[in-house]
């Protein structure tokens, strides 16, 4: 009785980060009430972002419909979204 060949299957080379070791972020979504201007103002008042950096992640707000504004630890995230909230914006914390 002769066994069936069987080929060897080829997995792509994949690096994949443990969850736990993944960072975490912080997203800003867009909505329909706070001006582009406050936006960049709150960006550089609370990340201390400079003008064209705050500026070019409102932009990917407005027009993208959210941005990535911090990475690191969920503790930190989640304090970073809630002084958004604090400010009117709305910020969701998620693996990157």
């Amino acid at each position: 009785m002769a066994l069936p060949q069987v080929a060897p299957v080829e997995t792509p080379e994949i690096e994949e980060v443990p969850a736990e070791d993944r960072p975490w972020v912080t997203i800003v979504w867009d909505d329909p009430v706070n001006l582009m201007s406050y936006v960049t103002w709150v960006f550089q008042k609370l990340f201390g972002f400079s003008k064209e950096k705050a500026e070019r992640l409102m932009m990917d707000v407005h027009t993208k419909g959210k941005a990535v504004v911090s990475t690191g630890a969920r503790e930190r995230m989640e304090m970073d979204a809630n002084q958004l909230h604090g400010y009117g914006l709305w910020a969701t914390v998620d693996r990157a």
